[in-house]
């Protein structure tokens, strides 16, 4: 008998087919690794945190996320005295859906709207209390949030003083994983190929027409709850990738009242620094595609075939699951605490 009993992982939905035997001694380095490691050692020594007023101005606020180059701000409540949730481009995502008609009447809704209404009418259709963490959990911990969640920002708050002192993402914990994990042994599965590990996703994949509306775009964002489309021709080779962070652009660039443009139109008028499209093979080794997403900075990975045609979605929440948590879920938390 175990005496080491396993975790209750699979009720939140966070199991997927092992990649690993669990005897093999590699499957675990990195389960331990971020057990090993607390939510302050990922935190930056500077970086820019902004933070709204309830009682701001949804337009202004999300101007704001654009001239700070942030996607996402906690929400203070002068009232409350707290932190009550964060503002994030899936709000501004979900605001044009709901309220846009046409390029010839103006979206009254952003336009007029205070943060505090907009979460009153949000609120109605969904539970969006404010997830945190604290700076001592582990990045373990901070990963299981994040992917139970399936939120990509976990606000790091001061059980003190109450403050939020940093919002941590996959992408800073895979660049954390990146930066120090060359003090831990390499594992070996990491040489394997991608379509052998089965990481990522393969089936539904949601994609959309270069000559498609952002409009219909928008839809399948909030239809499908996908973060990235990879954006295909005729012939169905993806040409780009949309994410929800090239939306708030279109803040940015104050057209957001004109979501009848096409893709097309879109990609060729955004800005460079925009995220463009990163693609994987399936012949690629799982370290090829971990060092690609950590020095390119990017959230996911477009698998394509040998003539572009797109076969899956490698991404961050695939990676870390893999190989953070799956592991644990199959071994149990406790048992490696011990290790």
């Amino acid at each position: 008998m175990d005496p080491f009993p396993e975790v209750p992982f699979t009720d939140d939905g966070l199991t997927m087919k092992s990649t690993e035997p669990s005897r093999d001694p590699d499957t675990h380095v990195y389960t331990k690794f971020f057990m090993s490691h607390c939510c302050y050692d990922a935190i930056p020594t500077s970086s820019k945190l902004v933070i709204f007023d309830t009682t701001l101005q949804v337009k202004k606020a999300f101007f704001a996320l654009v001239a700070n180059g942030v996607r996402a701000a906690p929400l203070w409540d002068n009232k409350q005295q707290c932190f009550v949730g964060m503002l994030t481009i899936t709000d501004f995502i979900n605001i044009l859906h709901r309220y846009y008609k046409s390029p010839m009447v103006q979206i009254y809704e952003l336009e007029e709207h205070k943060i505090e209404t907009w979460r009153e009418v949000y609120l109605q259709y969904s539970v969006n209390s404010l997830i945190s963490i604290t700076p001592e959990s582990s990045l373990f911990d901070a990963i299981y949030s994040l992917l139970k969640n399936k939120i990509h920002r976990l606000p790091v708050i001061d059980p003190e003083s109450g403050n939020v002192l940093h919002i941590l993402t996959h992408k800073r914990i895979l660049k954390f994983l990146h930066i120090f994990g060359s003090m831990i042994p390499k594992p070996r599965f990491l040489q394997k190929r991608i379509q052998d590990v089965e990481i990522g996703t393969f089936k539904r994949i949601a994609t959309v027409q270069e000559t498609a509306t952002v409009y219909e775009a928008l839809s399948v964002f909030v239809e499908r709850r996908v973060s990235a489309l990879p954006v295909v021709n005729e012939q169905g080779k993806v040409v780009a990738l949309y994410s929800r962070f090239d939306v708030i652009n279109l803040a940015a660039q104050k057209n957001y009242n004109n979501l009848n443009m096409t893709m097309r139109e879109v990609i060729e008028g955004r800005s460079c620094c925009i995220e463009g499209v990163l693609k994987c093979y399936p012949h690629e080794t799982l370290e090829t595609i971990i060092d690609r997403i950590a020095e390119a900075e990017v959230h996911r990975l477009v698998l394509v075939d040998e003539q572009d045609m797109v076969r899956g979605i490698v991404s961050l929440s695939d990676l870390l699951q893999a190989l953070v948590l799956t592991p644990a879920a199959n071994s149990g938390a406790s048992r490696l605490l011990r290790l």
